[in-house]
């Protein structure tokens, strides 16, 4: 019976046929390539191998074939292979009372397929590897429906603000992306055939998806783009530089991307894995992509991704602590109160990691910003710069160098004491500032003397100016009744 299915399918379709195939739109965009492949198929899938055709039947619809457990050992490598070509046929999900039975049939071949590869059973021959990366292509690597703010023009919003955009085909599309992660992680896969299939086309292609909204697709992708930097090497250079280009499209141009978040996380462990010394490639990422994504309006959607990439750069070599802060500032927000108080608790990240000689290289602009915040209206802003006397290893590194630091913050300490609207800053403003005194005593007289100097010269200075003022007006009262001469 399985040989009398089979038997329409040996024969290839002819070119004339594949346009009657119902190919997607963009299915130029979605072929695999090959370019990479040298010399004859496997010679281990034989004679049956070279039987076997490369793209679905042509049939306009989706064929019923048995299970893998319903035909020999011998003849499932040829049902792989038509199982994939029947997922190959494309849907319309957006009706759910169209092609019911069609969906239900594609559903089913689909989850045997992920079964097939999960179990081990063995390694699949080239030809069907080849023809499943390329029904995985048909079906993932699609035009992404519009994304909400092109519609309506409105800003880009934290994403747990609002509901997400779900893609009605996602039953469907979570398989495929399911059966190419079962087979990029199994041991059965071989790296060398692989990459054959998943190449540098497919992994850019992989990387355009990640701006689809629908947040499932994006975890899977993350996973599986994961796991592709992790087995196959010779991609790793091509992945990062992509990703690269992501980000500068993203900070100069767009500034609108769903998928910032989940690179930053894949970017997170690889940065992690880097070797000492750290290349100079990585270092010039740093520079020119990790730090101007602190520049985007929407920097609080991925701000903690970016933060613990950030904090892993410093980690594994303590020179870039300079590098850093002094990038943190140049990106400082100037109005945007809550993006302030992210920056700070990066700073508090970054500064936990921070040797003191790094420490000692951008204290002076440190502090003046520092400074700033601690006078900022904002209540939050504020507090959130002063619980970083919270910190142990951040009060160490003030401590070695307070004769620098306290006559940098001492008059926005005392500011605060004195007209600060909010009684938590006005608490905390208190405790750091004894903290001062109990460090240096001296040094601290030493400061208010000075301050109290330059409080009354300001005050001298200010009371000439309303005399000043105060003379033109006498000055103006008594020519109040002298009748000014018009010439016309």
């Amino acid at each position: 019976m399985f040989k009398r299915i089979m038997k329409g399918g040996q024969k290839k379709p002819s070119k004339s046929d594949l346009h009657d195939l119902n190919p997607p739109p963009n299915a130029a965009n979605v072929t695999v390539n090959h370019a990479s492949r040298g010399g004859p198929a496997n010679s281990t899938t034989g004679a049956t191998a070279a039987a076997i055709p490369s793209l679905p039947p042509p049939s306009g619809s989706v064929e019923t074939l048995p299970l893998f457990r319903d035909v020999p050992i011998s003849e499932r490598q040829i049902l792989f292979l038509r199982k994939c070509q029947n997922c190959c046929h494309l849907l319309d999900f957006t009706d759910t009372l169209k092609s019911v039975r069609e969906k239900e049939i594609k559903r089913q071949n689909l989850m045997e397929l992920v079964d097939f590869i999960q179990s081990g059973s063995g390694k699949i021959s080239e030809n069907c590897q080849e023809e499943m990366i390329r029904m995985i292509s048909v079906n993932i690597f699609r035009c992404l429906p519009p994304a909400s703010h092109e519609n309506t023009g409105q800003e880009a919003t934290d994403p747990e603000e609002e509901e997400p955009c779900l893609d009605p085909a996602w039953p469907h599309l979570q398989l495929v992306y399911e059966l190419l992660l079962r087979y990029v992680v199994s041991s059965d896969t071989d790296t060398k055939v692989a990459k054959r299939y998943i190449d540098h086309s497919f992994v850019l292609k992989l990387l355009d998806l990640f701006d689809s909204e629908d947040p499932r697709e994006r975890e899977y992708l993350k996973t599986i783009l994961h796991r592709i930097y992790g087995k196959f090497m010779v991609h790793r250079p091509f992945i990062r530089k992509a990703i690269n280009n992501i980000f500068f499209r993203f900070i100069y141009e767009t500034e609108r991307h769903s998928g910032i978040g989940e690179l930053l996380e894949i970017l997170g462990s690889i940065i992690n894995g880097f070797a000492l010394p750290m290349k100079e490639e990585h270092k010039l990422f740093l520079v020119r992509a990790l730090l101007p994504l602190h520049k985007p309006k929407a920097v609080a959607i991925y701000h903690q991704q970016l933060s613990y990439c950030i904090s892993q750069f410093v980690e594994k070599d303590f020179k870039l602590a300079d590098t850093v802060i002094r990038g943190l500032l140049k990106y400082w927000p100037v109005t945007n109160c809550q993006k302030e108080v992210l920056f700070i608790g990066e700073l508090e990240e970054v500064l936990e990691a921070t040797q003191a000689a790094e420490f000692q290289r951008c204290m002076v602009p440190l502090f003046r910003q520092i400074a700033r915040c601690l006078n900022s209206s904002h209540f939050q802003v504020a507090e959130r710069a002063l619980f970083l006397w919270n910190n142990e290893h951040i009060v160490s590194l003030i401590a070695q160098n307070r004769t620098v630091v306290l006559p940098i913050i001492f008059e926005a300490l005392e500011k605060n004491i004195k007209s600060h609207w909010n009684q938590a800053v006005n608490g905390l403003t208190v405790n750091v500032r004894k903290m001062f005194l109990e460090m240096d005593a001296e040094l601290f007289e030493e400061c208010q003397r000075q301050y109290e100097e330059k409080e009354a010269k300001a005050k001298e200075v200010e009371e000439q100016r309303e005399l000043n003022w105060k003379l033109l007006a006498e000055a103006a009262a008594q020519n109040n009744g002298v009748e000014d001469m018009v010439t016309v």
